[in-house]
């Protein structure tokens, strides 16, 4: 499967240069590197998106998918996943989506570690809705909700997760595309809740790109499956913007752990394969 095969009619309304075409290319070239080396089905891709600019890559990827709510990303790909466990399911959500509104569901998804992916587009700022703070905006950030500043410390999603049990936990930076398409196959590739936070900055709200290009570097010489050394690395960059920072990018932890589906009997028969006859001249016939 080429992946032209991914792209559909819509005409995509990302602001000109987004970071987010980064990420929709690098979700392209994954999806069809997977499906050519027989990996996943492209009949068996299920997405999910929320609200928010992000969630426009719904309309610009031709596959299966829902269209939800803000925060309720994870749900949605819960459900999809436990209701045919055969699906490749992929989350993507803003950081506002996921850490605000959404934060409970991540959390909880860590601890149950369903087989999906979640991507988090994260411009650290609700960009839709022209620039409001979020839970990883940096202290001092300006915007429509904190017009004297953020006073509060940023979130560390990555902390986060590897603390609350993602087996699988990666940043990626939306403008090194090759970096992050290796990423994301590895994510999707991986049998648990795998969780990657895109660094996407927002050029009109938010545009941290000069600060990341001097203090990003390529996660090297780690061992993903050392929980205190993965942890050590998340601690490395608190997502504020401090001259000394470095911010490092690659996957931080990757373990093996029992499936939330794996623990439960009811899901390892294919009951969801069961092809029904449905007679609806007597199922309507029963309700007059």
């Amino acid at each position: 499967m080429s992946i032209k095969d991914f792209n559909t009619k819509e005409e995509i309304t990302w602001c000109p240069g987004c970071p987010n075409f980064g990420i929709l290319q690098a979700v392209k070239n994954a999806l069809s590197d997977l499906v050519k080396e027989k990996r996943i089905k492209a009949k068996d891709i299920a997405i999910a998106s929320g609200i928010g600019c992000h969630a426009k890559i719904f309309d610009y990827l031709n596959v299966n998918g829902f269209y939800g709510l803000h925060g309720r990303v994870l749900p949605l790909c819960f459900g999809m996943k436990i209701a045919n466990p055969e699906l490749t399911v992929i989350g993507f959500g803003g950081d506002g989506d996921t850490y605000a509104e959404g934060v409970s569901h991540f959390i909880h998804n860590c601890r149950y570690n369903t087989d999906m992916t979640m991507l988090v587009h994260n411009n650290k700022a609700f960009a839709l809705t022209t620039g409001q703070a979020t839970p990883t905006s940096e202290k001092g950030f300006v915007g429509r909700s904190t017009p004297l500043g953020v006073k509060e410390k940023p979130l560390n999603p990555i902390a986060l997760a590897i603390v609350n049990g993602a087996t699988f936990v990666a940043r990626g930076y939306a403008l090194d595309i090759n970096h992050l398409k290796g990423i994301i196959k590895e994510a999707i590739k991986h049998k648990g809740f795998s969780f990657i936070d895109i660094l996407q900055p927002c050029l009109v709200f938010n545009n941290f790109s000069p600060y990341l290009k001097k203090h990003i570097c390529r996660l090297r010489n780690h061992n993903v499956s050392d929980f205190k050394q993965a942890f050590s690395k998340s601690m490395e960059w608190d997502y504020s913007f401090e001259k000394k920072a470095k911010i490092p990018i690659g996957i931080f932890y990757k373990i093996k752990r029992p499936t939330f589906e794996d623990q439960w009997p009811q899901l390892k028969k294919p009951w969801y394969r069961v092809k029904r006859k449905i007679n609806f001249k007597k199922t309507i016939k029963a309700f007059k």
